[in-house]
């Protein structure tokens, strides 16, 4: 039955284009559109009380009152022409189904919102007559397939999530063209292959592209981002396509295969708070002096190759609370300054590196205010210390470690 369903839909749609009454003041064919919407979902899955449910078709949708017809939003033109549906916005009650393509015969609506269900199938190439759609919201479902070519069309379009399902395919340059976005989001799917030039979406703030199997170098992105994620993909090369994002606050590149420096640039970019750079193959951190104008609150390094001494200008960034420098390869003792802010630090991850010497007195004395971990170093570290937690590595291991940094 399954397989059979979007036939269904379609021959549905055919056989309800003749009226069933004569009093309503919305177009009937979107009302014929609205049946088959919810003939495509299995009716064994639409719970009481939830806004299918509601979708009583004995009433006009957009002259009901109360508790008939949630999610629908309507126009009522002002020229007693009839009215239309603007948005089908539908709670996330688990609805089982196909998304019918002939929502693509709505030509007014200007939001579609179906996340947090079970959809299944493609997504309709019909949706690209929708030019009049702002916001598309099919993230949390089950959707195969690839994206459709026509999406590139919608002009209007300023946010598109379809993350959370299964599509697959690459990404095609075109949707550089939808350049009102402002919010994009094609996070944990399957898409390969490499990123197109996104630079022409002059709008946008967030792009998520995590969880993909996107591969090459980083292309150019907009300069207008303040939230990049780019996390548990397969990018090689070096950061440096990143460093003059100059609104960025949010930058993740966490989980690929980046390599070589993390230059200074991203240590003074104006505006990031958070900078999550873990298990990759980065060999060096360059940090330079901060005087203080800096917002940069969270640094996440963990599980690269990083080599040398500690950062010492890591504690001139004054607004960092938050640092995991783990699972690396530093050397030498901990700076006397790290001493001085340890203090102000609500989190310091250094285990599972080479470091040595005996710990700072002032980590004791702040271990009740500071989350982290100093285990398997080469540390002196008192057994009361919560940070010790975990035991150390043999002083051997430490001692004679060359100087790679660069």
């Amino acid at each position: 039955m399954g397989k059979l369903m979007p036939l269904f839909c379609l021959v549905y749609f055919t056989l309800c284009s003749t009226p069933l009454f004569t009093s309503s003041l919305t177009l009937e064919s979107d009302i014929q559109v609205l049946r088959v919407v919810k003939r495509c979902i299995d009716p064994n899955a639409i719970p009481p009380n939830s806004y299918l449910s509601s979708w009583d078709f004995k009433l006009d949708p957009c002259e009901t009152t109360g508790g008939q017809f949630l999610g629908i939003l309507c126009s009522f033109p002002l020229d007693k022409s009839p009215n239309r549906i603007t948005a089908i916005d539908l709670d996330g009650a688990g609805y089982q189904g196909f998304l019918t393509s002939a929502v693509g015969n709505l030509t007014e609506l200007t939001f579609i919102n179906l996340r947090k269900n079970n959809f299944r199938g493609p997504i309709p190439r019909s949706i690209s007559n929708l030019k009049k759609l702002t916001r598309l919201s099919l993230s949390n479902n089950f959707f195969t397939g690839t994206i459709p070519l026509g999406l590139n069309t919608l002009k209007k379009l300023e946010s598109l999530d379809i993350s959370f399902n299964e599509l697959s395919g690459t990404i095609h340059p075109s949707i550089g063209g939808l350049r009102g976005l402002t919010f994009l989001s094609l996070s944990n799917n399957g898409f390969t292959g490499r990123v197109p030039d996104l630079s022409g979406l002059w709008q946008l703030k967030t792009l998520d592209l995590s969880r993909n199997q996107l591969h090459g170098n980083l292309p150019n992105f907009p300069a207008s981002l303040r939230t990049l994620i780019l996390s548990q993909n397969l990018f090689l090369g070096h950061l440096t396509p990143l460093n003059k994002l100059s609104n960025l606050r949010v930058l993740d590149v966490s989980g690929n295969r980046l390599s070589g420096a993390i230059t200074k640039e991203f240590f003074t970019l104006p505006k990031v708070t958070q900078l999550n750079l873990s298990n990759n193959h980065f060999t060096r951190l360059e940090i330079v002096r901060s005087f203080g104008q800096e917002e940069l609150q969270v640094l996440d390094a963990k599980g690269n190759q990083l080599r040398g001494h500690l950062p010492l200008n890591l504690v001139t960034l004054q607004n960092l609370t938050t640092i995991n420098l783990s699972y690396n390869q530093f050397f030498g003792k901990i700076p006397d300054a790290y001493a001085s802010r340890v203090g102000d630090w609500s989190a310091l991850y250094l285990d599972h590196n080479f470091l040595l010497g005996k710990l700072p007195a002032q980590f004791a004395q702040a271990a009740q205010r500071i989350r982290g971990s100093l285990s398997f170093n080469c540390l002196r570290c008192p057994d009361n210390v919560p940070l010790c937690e975990g035991g150390q590595r043999k002083v051997e291991e430490c001692i004679g470690r060359p100087n790679t940094s660069g």
